[in-house]
């Protein structure tokens, strides 16, 4: 039997994508099977993700179940963030002006910039010489 309280949110930022599940719970956060402390070693990140649920007062309500890939591990905090506020929205409508207000369920638009020919890099340009 699939369970009925099972909210989905899709969260994104750089190159990262979480997919995120709410259940109603006890607030354990398990990111690729493995707990939020062990995958996450700096304490700011495990702030990042759990910022939604503070703002909303739902810390504690509910397990939160996360498949995410891609980028780095800020990337991948941002991106969980995004999703759980998504998944929460999905839960609960009225959550809806407290999550905008705090810039949760804004996409950050932000990306690496590609690499230009004639340059190094996506700006840096190469060593100038006068001889």
């Amino acid at each position: 039997m699939a369970n009925a309280a099972r909210y989905y949110g899709t969260g994104r930022r750089k190159k990262s994508i979480a997919r995120v599940y709410l259940v109603p719970g006890t607030g354990t956060i398990t990111i690729n099977k493995r707990p939020i402390d062990e995958y996450f070693g700096l304490e700011t990140l495990k702030v990042i993700v759990r910022q939604p649920l503070v703002a909303t007062d739902t810390d504690g309500k509910f397990d939160i179940k996360v498949n995410v890939k891609g980028g780095g591990y800020t990337g991948q905090a941002g991106a969980i963030r995004h999703g759980v506020a998504r998944a929460l929205l999905e839960a609960d409508a009225d959550f809806r002006p407290v999550l905008k207000k705090a810039g949760y369920l804004t996409r950050d638009p932000r990306m690496k910039e590609r690499k230009k020919y004639g340059l190094k890099a996506a700006r840096r340009a190469p060593q100038f010489s006068k001889r």
